[in-house]
C-alpha cells in the first residue's frame, strides 16, 4: 500500500512537470526573446470595449551593430478589433536611434557594401510587415544613418522618418 502511494505521487509530479513545461513553452519562456523590447506606450483613444488605442515604444538592438539601438513610436490600434488581432496598424512610426554601448563597425558595413540593407526582419516583430528600416554608413562623417519607411503608398508618397548616430569613443 505504501508503495503503490508512492507511484501514485512520482505520476502526479510527472504531470506537473508536464504541464509545466507546456505553459513555458506557450508563454514563450523557452523561446529566445525577441529583439522588440516595448519601453512603454501611451492611450490616445478610449474604447468602450476592448484595448485603448495607443502609441507603443519600442526598443531595438541593431542585430549587426552591439552598441546601436532603434526606439520606434508607433500607433497601435484598440478596440475588439485590435484586442483579437484584425486590426491593421498604421504602418507609418517615428525613428530615435542612439549609440548605447560601444560601436565597432564591421568591414562590410564600412565598405558600404551593405548599405539599403534591412536591418529590422518581419521575424522581430509583425511592425515591419509593413514598416522596413534599412541602415546606411556615411564614412566621411561616421555617421550611421537609419531610414525607416512604410512600404505602403499612402496617398502617392510613403511617409518616412530618419535617424542619425555619430560614432564616438564610448565612456
Amino acid at each position: 500500500m505504501h508503495h503503490h502511494q508512492k507511484r501514485s505521487d512520482r505520476k502526479h509530479l510527472s504531470s506537473s512537470i508536464a504541464w509545466l513545461l507546456v505553459w513555458a513553452m506557450a508563454t514563450g519562456l523557452s523561446s529566445p526573446p525577441l529583439l522588440a523590447e516595448t519601453i512603454g506606450s501611451v492611450s490616445t483613444k478610449f474604447k468602450l470595449l476592448g484595448a485603448n488605442d495607443k502609441i507603443v515604444v519600442e526598443a531595438f538592438d541593431d542585430p549587426d551593430i552591439p552598441g546601436a539601438t532603434c526606439y520606434l513610436g508607433r500607433a497601435k490600434t484598440g478596440g475588439i478589433s485590435g484586442s483579437v488581432g484584425v486590426a491593421e496598424d498604421k504602418s507609418d512610426a517615428s525613428i530615435a536611434c542612439r549609440q548605447t554601448g560601444p560601436i565597432t563597425l564591421s568591414e562590410k558595413i564600412k565598405s558600404g557594401k551593405v548599405d539599403g540593407d534591412e536591418v529590422f526582419k518581419k521575424s522581430t516583430s509583425l511592425l515591419f510587415k509593413t514598416l522596413q528600416v534599412v541602415r546606411f554608413y556615411d564614412a566621411k562623417r561616421n555617421v550611421l544613418i537609419y531610414l525607416a519607411y512604410s512600404d505602403r503608398i499612402i496617398e502617392g508618397s510613403p511617409k518616412n522618418s530618419i535617424s542619425v548616430i555619430p560614432i564616438t569613443p564610448w565612456h
